[in-house]
């Protein structure tokens, strides 16, 4: 006898939509001499101290579960990590949490917060977890659509008009994926004002900070009357090139930490041991190779926005991550006609922009965290492909 499943399955979880960047990187890893731009991974071995350190962990024997929240010396590596970048302290006893990748904080910061029907404002375009998240959580995610010619920045005056008496919540990506946009102090403040006037809470994802390249970044926990008002978002996957790690953290005040600490110890328990001795090491011993992996990424986003406004596809310049978000409105074609086509025509994946809302249709999301070799190879065969198009 057949089992009719779909009777089974939540019906959230039928309805959360696969990503829209694994589609293309599925694609991508199935074909021969294919160069990939789709998935916002550091080409960066993670640096040799963070490594060694974590090796010598386990030669210590130290595999067995840690505290819930954490090692607490990496908790204070972290309050001293937050303190010197962001100028904020946090509590390592019970304001700070390791997580399993920023992913996971982001789950626990919602599933703790909404009840069903909260409304979160999301900033799009919008990297493509955050809607189901907020989804999966009992929430309404309800999107602010930004555009190029503003450089895909989120205005107060655009917040003030979305919120509602159901809006609970604000999510901010800065930078941010897949534009890259980076929001100062100065729009920070102005965004402020209107969370601290409708009495909101801001989710900061700032898994970025530590690649902003024309500015000094801004938290916008630093701003006035917002330490309270924010849940910090971080973690050292892209800063320090440690994707497979798969370590995050979250910061805030304990009333809401203590909270996210018990879904945290019903569903993960902790995060692995001797990783988190590599992420202590990570804090304190390796300034000087993430900077040098910062001015390395600095040099190919000049290169890649210049090169790609060249071949006549308008693209703003990011002020940080390491992504750019070029127009493809002139072709003619779609977002996702655009990728498939270039992907089988010249085996180079970028990502649809339409997978990140939809007013990141007429885009597509390019990655430049790979070599400049790569990259070099990548605008010559975008070049021949958008010259088959004229």
């Amino acid at each position: 006898m057949s089992v009719n499943y779909q009777t089974y399955l939540s019906e959230t979880a039928q309805k959360i939509q696969p990503s829209g960047i694994r589609k293309f990187f599925d694609l991508a890893s199935s074909m021969k001499g294919v160069i990939s731009l789709g998935v916002g991974e550091p080409d960066f071995i993670t640096p040799w101290n963070i490594r060694e350190a974590t090796i010598a962990s386990m030669e210590d024997g130290y595999t067995s579960y840690t505290a819930n929240a954490g090692l607490l010396e990496l908790r204070q590596e972290i309050s001293a990590y937050i303190d010197r970048r962001f100028h904020v302290h946090y509590d390592p006893s019970d304001q700070i949490i390791v997580t399993v990748g920023a992913s996971q904080a982001l789950d626990l910061a919602f599933r703790t917060l909404l009840n069903a029907g909260d409304e979160v404002l999301i900033v799009e375009p919008a990297f493509v977890s955050y809607a189901s998240l907020i989804t999966m959580a009992g929430g309404r995610p309800i999107p602010i659509s930004t555009n190029a010619e503003n450089g895909f920045k989120v205005t107060a005056e655009q917040i003030e008009k979305k919120v509602t008496n159901n809006t609970k919540a604000i999510l901010l990506c800065s930078p941010n994926n897949p534009t890259g946009t980076y929001l100062n102090a100065e729009e920070l403040t102005e965004i402020a004002e209107v969370v601290k006037r409708h009495d909101l809470i801001v989710v900061s994802d700032e898994i970025y900070a530590e690649l902003t390249y024309d500015e000094e970044y801004t938290s916008i926990t630093s701003v006035e009357g917002m330490y309270e008002r924010t849940i910090l978002i971080n973690g050292f996957s892209k800063g320090f090139a440690m994707t497979g790690w798969r370590l995050g953290f979250v910061a805030a005040p304990s009333e809401m930490t203590q909270v996210m600490l018990k879904l945290h110890q019903f569903t993960t328990m902790c995060a692995p041991h001797m990783l988190q001795h590599g992420a202590i090491e990570a804090l304190r011993n390796s300034d000087d190779v993430v900077d040098k992996m910062k001015s390395s990424y600095r040099r190919r986003r000049n290169y890649i926005v210049q090169s790609l406004n060249t071949i006549g596809l308008d693209c703003h310049t990011p002020g940080g991550a390491f992504y750019v978000f070029p127009s493809i409105k002139g072709t003619g074609l779609t977002s996702e006609q655009f990728a498939e086509q270039l992907l089988k025509q010249e085996k180079v994946a970028v990502v649809p922009g339409s997978a990140f809302g939809q007013c990141g249709e007429g885009y597509v999301r390019c990655s430049y965290a790979t070599s400049m070799e790569q990259l070099q190879e990548a605008m010559k065969r975008i070049q021949r492909f958008v010259d088959t198009l004229q």
